[in-house]
């Protein structure tokens, strides 16, 4: 049995891609990662994770464009705001028979791959209080009116950044079952803060797998996870949560841009610079358009580097 973490990126991310990574590879120097492309501008980006992480490319780059072509045609033309999104569902598909899927806007702050540990009683795992906020963000009233799930089934609802299965669980055309099938019930699902694969990743998987685990309705509570959330402390450069004094698992920055002065900067700064020296915070900072620096421009400096 093989275990591994899949990411998507391209040269866009590259500064949230490092600290991701980093913090992987601080508490795990040992678990494969594999790159799903997000799109094609990626080749800068897999140099640097690969010479510096281990990090390999997927090996099926067709799959990866059939599969979103595919998906992208179900819906239709500008339908999603983020079509590229749904290339994770690759993950179904690699090289992996356990797998984790991380978004590359999160730092851990342990060995994540452990959190998988509970697949000998489930078949997939998610981790986050999405459920807490209630059906939005991911399907409609009409969900409910209709009666396509329980009330309790509606308590699996989960954020699409982080999450976990087994390989070959659900097999290409299944996937293309179920998106057809919400393509034809689009009331279904809550898409006004331009979310694109969490509704229909949630609704996959309450219609396909049974055997789910949400760590965080754990009976021995766990800390929470998002960025948003203004209580958590640091200590040693790990966030820790006062309500159940235990650390996070990790720190999603969810709808948050990563920049100077955003919930919990110094954490992302520390892991983004593991290693490296420090540039000060008006270094990073995004200037208006005509400004001699941008948030993404450190990109440059990384490759200058080299």
């Amino acid at each position: 049995m093989t275990r591994g973490i899949y990411i998507t990126a391209n040269d866009k991310v590259t500064e949230q891609t490092i600290a991701l990574l980093n913090s992987i590879r601080l508490y795990d120097q040992e678990t494969p990662i594999v790159l799903i492309p997000y799109d094609d501008n990626y080749h800068n980006i897999i140099q640097l994770l690969t010479e510096s992480y281990g990090v390999t490319l997927y090996p099926d780059l067709d799959f990866i464009e059939r599969l979103s072509k595919n998906l992208y045609n179900i819906f239709g033309q500008d339908f999603f705001a983020r079509p590229n999104q749904f290339r994770k569902q690759a993950c179904w598909f690699g090289e992996f028979d356990e797998f984790l899927y991380i978004d590359t806007d999160i730092v851990v702050f342990k060995k994540i791959i452990e959190d998988l540990d509970y697949f000998t009683d489930y078949d997939f795992i998610s981790y986050d209080y999405q459920h807490k906020a209630g059906i939005r963000n991911v399907f409609s009233p009409k969900i409910i009116e209709e009666k396509v799930f329980t009330s309790e089934e509606l308590q699996d609802i989960f954020n699409g950044g982080f999450w976990a299965s087994k390989k070959n669980l659900i097999s290409e055309e299944t996937i293309y079952q179920i998106f057809a099938e919400c393509a034809a019930h689009i009331d279904y699902f809550d898409f006004t803060n331009k979310t694109s694969d969490q509704p229909i990743i949630n609704y996959l998987i309450l219609k396909q797998i049974k055997r789910r685990f949400n760590l965080a309705r754990q009976s021995d509570k766990n800390p929470g996870n998002w960025a948003g959330s203004p209580h958590f402390e640091e200590k040693d450069h790990i966030l820790i949560d006062p309500k159940t004094a235990k650390s996070l698992h990790y720190l999603h920055w969810a709808g948050i841009k990563i920049t100077p002065g955003c919930p919990y900067w110094d954490i992302w700064k520390y892991y983004r610079y593991l290693g490296e020296n420090t540039p000060s915070d008006a270094e990073l900072t995004p200037k208006n358009k005509g400004g001699k620096v941008t948030f993404f421009n450190q990109i440059k400096r990384i490759f200058k580097r080299k």
